[in-house]
């Protein structure tokens, strides 16, 4: 299926040259010469992308942004200014178009724009509050430099999706995204695995084997949760920053690395610098253009956009909802995991509802689960275990990740159910003996 972009320009010529141009690269094109034509057709859900002129009678396409982001938030927009133009563009940016194009412009630099614009994949980044606009708006302005970026926030709201943002936005686009959980290894495995080494290096080496850092050259590298990373190892890393070049273990000549580095964390930093488990130097080299993302607490009029993707996601093609009653309950929650203790809790509730409507109970089962005795935890644990694994059809590896747990853990529950003589669906039987 083509794309579908919307052209919107009270000049009869310039429409005409947008839709003869996009249509050639392969777009679908349909034209409106007004805002009020053109929110009509946003209205019946039929376009991918909004090209707009910026003054234009009866709706401007500063309004046109505006019913955009109330009516079709995923919508991208971007808008074209003359020169007299630029600074409403740019403030129209601020409240959330994703681009300007300054006339005149050439088929190229349109391409360009148009490409980014579809490019960034922005139905992973739910939302419709005025906090995560100001976030990737941030995000989009500094993309296009190639400054190192440090995001911080809560674990679970997102961190990472804003940093593929910072790269599908940036002049790298077409290079490696490479992330790196600096939580996940020990220090010496770490070391090894961002700089690579020799072969014969250590034991072991019996192989050369690229690190992280050579793997990213040309593109990003996302440093994740990086406050967890050894002191004696963030001093080489600051090297990096500052030589432009890594130390291969077991080589004796550094190799100089074009790589972009984004940062994240979900501590507070300066405390950590304080307690001394960060270098001060690091801190400040990485935090040139720091991006918080806001916890999902102060951000509640995205649950409902979220919920629904959730629902898309996890429905297994059927025709899932939640109550109005449900539905209050999840705007009133905490979620102190954010994002991702939301998508937990719908994928459970998605099963528990037998793919239906989603009910205030199916929420409040999951909740008492926490708050009940230790027997009654196990039984509803198990229970919710075996019903997953019925729905799945004995599919392991998505039951693991809809419950949040690790494959070897269920695989362990399973035997520890056939040893006490519970019947479990057919398809874990091999799986588990």
């Amino acid at each position: 299926m083509k794309t579908n972009i919307l052209v919107v320009d009270d000049d009869l010529h310039m429409r005409l040259a947008l839709k003869e141009s996009l249509s050639k690269a392969g777009y679908a094109v349909s034209v409106a010469e007004d805002g009020l034509r053109a929110t009509e057709v946003i209205k019946r859900g039929s376009c991918d992308l909004v090209i707009t002129d910026v003054r234009m009678p009866h709706k401007s396409g500063i309004d046109l942004l505006e019913s955009v982001r109330e009516t079709s938030s995923l919508v991208p927009v971007i808008l074209i200014t003359a020169y007299g133009t630029i600074q409403d563009a740019v403030k129209a940016i601020k409240e959330g178009a994703f681009d300007y194009i300054q006339k005149p412009f050439n088929t190229e630099t349109l391409y360009g724009v148009v490409k980014r614009a579809l490019g960034v994949n922005r139905g992973k980044i739910i939302y419709v509050s005025r906090a995560m606009r100001d976030v990737l708006w941030n995000a989009a302005r500094v993309a296009r430099s190639d400054t190192t970026v440090f995001i911080l926030g809560e674990s679970g709201v997102g961190k990472e999706l804003v940093a593929k943002y910072v790269h599908e936005n940036s002049e790298r686009r077409s290079g490696p995204f490479i992330p790196v959980n600096c939580a996940a290894l020990p220090d010496n495995l770490l070391e090894s695995e961002l700089f690579g080494y020799e072969r014969g290096a250590f034991t072991g080496a019996v192989a050369k084997k690229p690190g992280k850092f050579e793997l990213a050259d040309k593109g990003t590298i996302l440093l994740d949760e990086i406050s967890e990373m050894d002191i004696r190892l963030q001093a080489k890393l600051l090297r990096v920053l500052q030589e432009k070049e890594i130390e291969i273990i077991g080589s004796r000549y550094p190799k100089k690395v074009d790589v972009r580095v984004i940062a994240t964390s979900n501590k507070d930093m300066k405390k950590c610098v304080e307690e001394g488990k960060f270098r001060e130097d690091l801190y400040y080299r990485l935090n040139v253009f720091p991006v918080m993302v806001p916890p999902l607490r102060d951000r509640k009029e995205d649950v409902p956009i979220l919920v629904g993707y959730f629902l898309t996601k996890y429905s297994q093609g059927k025709d899932t909802s939640v109550s109005d009653e449900a539905m209050e309950f999840l705007k009133d929650k905490t979620w102190k995991g954010n994002v991702r203790e939301l998508e937990n809790t719908i994928a459970r509730a998605c099963i528990l509802s037998d793919y239906s409507v989603v009910k205030l109970t199916h929420l409040q089962d999951l909740e008492s689960r926490k708050e009940v005795r230790v027997g009654s935890v196990r039984d509803m644990e198990m229970n919710l275990i075996l019903d997953t694994l019925r729905q799945l059809n004995g599919n392991r590896t998505q039951a693991a990740s809809i419950l949040g747990i690790t494959v070897r853990t269920l695989r362990n529950k399973i035997r520890e159910y056939k040893g006490l003589g519970i019947p479990v669906p057919q398809g874990c039987m091999n799986a588990a003996s």
